[in-house]
């Protein structure tokens, strides 16, 4: 089910159905992709339209960060729980090893997407990978790379570039990649590289994973996630106000603790 969300259509779909969904894309080789939603990328949608219509031009919008779960709630919209990319990325690589669908990753710098196959590899050795490559090609290079990924025939490709790169990415290509399922998945390279880690369970269940990102790396963090955050509250604040129907929103309210952490 699709609700709208301060003009931001969201999928309120789980973790398992939107893996199906992605698994019957694979299996009849028809095109779906998916974005994952999360509190910078809703704030970023604001000024970009750029941006807007990529994220909505995507046939999945998941409900990916705390924030954007606590903020449709406000609004009475029932999310059953968070997807976080992340976690649908490595249930779909499981499945892909476990049924023989073939990823292809493109994103990071070569090192690290370099020990993210090498652990790959080693987590399951059953799984084929169709291709991979880096984010820092050159421009110059940018349509041999789309060639190599069309010529790869992989049933799913995991973007691991930063916001608006990836959105812009697949808005010029996705209609010639020839690729089933695709999704951005941001930082999560870096995750299967060991690069850097996911927050706690209760971390993740009290909305606290951005926290965790910027002791993490507090330089390049700390700034996006104070300025993203607040600009957010702001949004949430000013919309809530103007509604004729807040007060029955707030009974309408759900716990956070109902979402389940991954």
């Amino acid at each position: 089910m699709r609700e709208d969300f301060l003009g931001v259509p969201i999928d309120l779909i789980d973790l398992e159905e939107t893996a199906g969904r992605a698994e019957e894309a694979m299996r009849s080789h028809c095109r779906l992709q998916h974005v994952a939603l999360n509190v910078a990328k809703f704030v970023h949608m604001q000024a970009n339209n750029e941006l807007r219509d990529d994220v909505l031009s995507s046939d999945i919008i998941g409900v990916d960060g705390m924030g954007i779960v606590a903020g449709a709630r406000l609004f009475g919209i029932k999310v059953p729980e968070r997807v976080a990319g992340v976690d649908l990325m490595e249930r779909l690589i499981e499945l892909c090893a476990a049924k023989g669908y073939q990823p292809y990753f493109l994103g990071a710098k070569e090192d690290v997407l370099a020990a993210a196959i090498h652990n790959l590899s080693r987590r399951f050795p059953k799984l084929k990978i169709a291709g991979f490559q880096h984010g820092y090609y050159p421009g110059s290079a940018e349509a041999e790379v789309v060639e190599a990924i069309r010529q790869s025939r992989a049933d799913c490709l995991f973007i691991g570039m930063p916001t608006p790169r990836k959105e812009r990415f697949l808005a010029a290509y996705k209609p010639v990649l020839d690729i089933p399922f695709i999704m951005g998945v941001g930082g999560g390279i870096d995750i299967l590289a060991g690069l850097t880690k996911r927050a706690p369970n209760w971390m993740q269940a009290a909305g606290l994973e951005w926290l965790y990102r910027i002791i993490q790396e507090p330089r390049r963090m700390w700034k996006r996630y104070l300025t993203t955050n607040v600009a957010f509250a702001v949004i949430l604040v000013r919309e809530f106000l103007k509604s004729p129907h807040r007060k029955g929103m707030k009974r309408t309210l759900q716990p956070l603790s109902t979402v389940r952490p991954k």
